[in-house]
């Protein structure tokens, strides 16, 4: 069966990283990286010709989160991961988790609403629409914890322990739409949690972190659960080709350990990345109240000493 639109799957030589790396464009997906990339690279090019500046890490981060999805689905990984669990967990892991974080530290939106231009007065424009639906109830509710930590366990135990995987994996547009959704539900997911952004939900960065972490032992629990399964536990990965030379529930294991183990790479990744923020909100906070006291005397540190000459009075 040609599942992927690439060739037959079902004659598939044994999994290697060099086969697994080959070209195999999916062209849903090419012409969506490469639009992605050449929007991104207008925004930018435009500021600059107006003198604005852009960070050179923003577009490198950007343009390293196309280039993974990009690996994921336009090289025989994406052939190999419609007959081997393991490989399709590491699709999933990389564009849900590893994907979503490179993209958002690219601060596309930031660069859209600075980049698009200003409509005339009584006129919706491109930008205009954007700040309506960044400020909308629809919004609100999508970024929301409550929703966004629910999305993101529903993707993993209510679609893999229920017939929706397999319904799915039966045609190549079901794939796609697995898979579009799998970076959907990470953008939302990490979008409130970054705080690069701007954005209808933004928490503190302590009330981040919980959040952050309250998705991942979830992933651990489903890891562990699929390497304990004594038998396979969807249909499409249950009777994988004779020429990959693999057993199903081993691939299965593989693949639960995949999702156990990967579940810490985001951690660390947006951990350091929410450090590095708080930093250097703190030093912003700390110049901004250094050039008032230069302003107004140094007002606050007086107020303060007059409370404790009055204490001392007492």
């Amino acid at each position: 069966m040609d599942h992927s639109g690439h060739g037959m799957t079902t004659d598939l030589p044994p999994f290697t990283l060099g086969r697994g790396l080959e070209f195999s464009p999916d062209l849903f997906f090419l012409i969506g990286c490469l639009t992605a990339l050449g929007l991104y690279g207008w925004g930018v090019a435009r500021l600059r010709r107006r003198g604005d500046a852009w960070p050179v890490s923003r577009t490198v981060f950007f343009t390293v989160g196309v280039l993974s999805v990009a690996l994921m689905m336009c090289t025989k990984l994406n052939d190999y991961g419609m007959v081997m669990f393991s490989v399709h967990m590491v699709q999933h892991m990389v564009i849900s988790m590893l994907s979503p974080i490179l993209l958002l530290l690219g601060a596309p939106v930031t660069l859209a609403l600075r980049a698009l231009p200003v409509a005339g007065r009584g006129s919706l424009g491109p930008r205009e629409l954007l700040l309506k639906l960044l400020h909308s109830r629809y919004m609100k509710v999508i970024t929301h914890p409550a929703f966004t930590i629910s999305m993101f366990i529903a993707s993993l135990y209510g679609l893999y322990f229920s017939p929706l995987f397999d319904f799915l994996m039966g045609s190549k547009a079901g794939h796609i739409g697995m898979m579009v959704h799998f970076l959907m539900v990470g953008l939302v997911f990490f979008w409130p949690i970054m705080g690069v952004d701007p954005g209808p939900h933004r928490p503190g960065y302590v009330m981040r972190m919980l959040e952050l972490f309250a998705g991942m032992p979830f992933h651990a629990f489903f890891g562990i659960a699929m390497m304990m399964a004594t038998q396979p536990l969807v249909e499409a990965y249950e009777n994988p080709p004779a020429s990959l030379g693999i057993d199903a529930l081993a691939d299965q294991s593989a693949a639960g350990g995949i999702a156990w183990a990967f579940s810490e790479i985001p951690s660390v990744i947006v951990l350091i990345a929410l450090v590095y923020q708080w930093y250097h909100s703190e030093q912003r906070q700390a110049v901004r109240k250094d050039r008032a006291a230069d302003r107004d005397g140094d007002k606050e540190l007086e107020a303060y000493n007059a409370y404790l000459a009055s204490l001392r009075s007492r």
